[in-house]
């Protein structure tokens, strides 16, 4: 346990600051409240807009489950009489209405393709859709923080070399660096599946090795975007006038860059990330579809197809709340990287 009577640098607190210290800490953790009450807040909102207005855009597509259902053999009476059960003749607000009043329960329905309950759907696949995205932002994380540094340090050639991948990658289409991948490393090397994916619990190397590909095509375009800001970053922070100061003071090349400069840059950085993590949200719904992992993308591409109105709803709160809570992590950050920061 701390000791409450010295300061950050060991120096006995007097009574006045041993009091500013106690405020200083409680105003942390009630900011930190405040921040979580104010984004729970919001969430209902906009949870609120974007399932009406992704209920109004599936009700405007044309054609509905029941014919999907029916196929072209189906009669008209019996295109009907489907359309009634599945209460697809009442006004669109009416649906909506009914599918809201039992989602906040927890209850998101039955998919009307397979009947099959649709939070038990997404459970089933919500591992494979965070194992894509867990190892992309790792991925992210790692090599663009890397490489960015390296750039930002080494300049010259070999630094615009860098730099210039780090372009490249950015442009290319998922989808087509996906399709790639599985030419030459799957069919022409056969290092790697081409397809599918092996749950972590029956085989944890097969597991690896059918995310490489998935994992290497989601986040090429990450690991360039988080290598250029900080490569951006690590340069300001260096040509700044108190990291000339240190380096004039003798502190060392290695500390100046991994003790000062980093962290002063890390906050320009985790916005990328937060940004980028977003974005793989998106791109799991490209690169699942490539390379048949039966993730979330998958499954509401398919029932997209296949006018399943509640599950393409639950998956599409589903991607809501991460968002949330990806900005809900990237505010936390910021406190924490520099506690100046208003969490407000």
């Amino acid at each position: 346990m701390a000791n409450s009577s010295v300061d950050a640098m060991g120096a006995p607190l007097t009574r006045s600051r041993r009091g500013r210290a106690i405020r200083r800490r409680g105003t942390g953790g009630g900011r930190l409240t405040s921040l979580l009450g104010h984004r729970m807040l919001t969430a209902v909102p906009l949870l609120l807009v974007v399932s009406s207005f992704n209920f109004l855009l599936l009700s405007l597509t044309p054609g509905d489950a029941a014919r999907q259902i029916l196929g072209a053999r189906g009669t008209p009476d019996q295109y009907e009489a489907l359309r009634r059960q599945l209460g697809l003749d009442l006004p669109v607000h009416e649906q909506y209405w009914h599918w809201l009043s039992h989602a906040v329960s927890g209850d998101f329905g039955d998919s009307i393709t397979n009947g099959s309950p649709v939070l038990e759907s997404i459970v089933s696949r919500v591992p494979v859709t965070m194992s894509l995205i867990g190892c992309s932002l790792l991925v992210s994380v790692v090599a663009g923080v890397s490489l960015g540094v390296f750039s930002a340090v080494r300049g010259g050639v070999i630094g615009r070399a860098v730099d210039a991948l780090a372009l490249l990658s950015w442009a290319l289409p998922v989808f087509w660096v996906g399709s790639v991948l599985v030419v030459v490393f799957a069919v022409k090397l056969e290092w790697f599946p081409a397809l599918g994916y092996v749950p972590f619990t029956e085989s944890p190397q097969d597991w690896a090795r059918s995310l490489v590909l998935p994992v290497t095509a989601l986040s090429l375009g990450s690991v360039a975007a988080v290598l250029k800001q900080t490569r951006e970053s690590v340069l300001d922070v260096l040509g700044s006038e108190y990291i000339r100061m240190a380096a004039a003071n003798g502190v060392s090349r290695s500390s100046l860059i991994y003790r000062h400069a980093l962290k002063n840059a890390a906050i320009p950085v985790v916005t990328v990330l937060g940004i980028q993590t977003v974005g793989l949200l998106g791109g799991t719904v490209l690169i699942e579809n490539v390379f048949s992992v039966p993730g979330l993308g998958s499954l509401v591409v398919g029932s997209a197809l296949a006018h399943d109105i509640p599950t393409v709803q639950a998956v599409a709160v589903f991607f809501t709340v991460m968002v949330i809570v990806v900005n809900l992590a990237v505010d936390v950050a910021y406190g924490l990287l520099n506690p100046r920061v208003s969490a407000a």
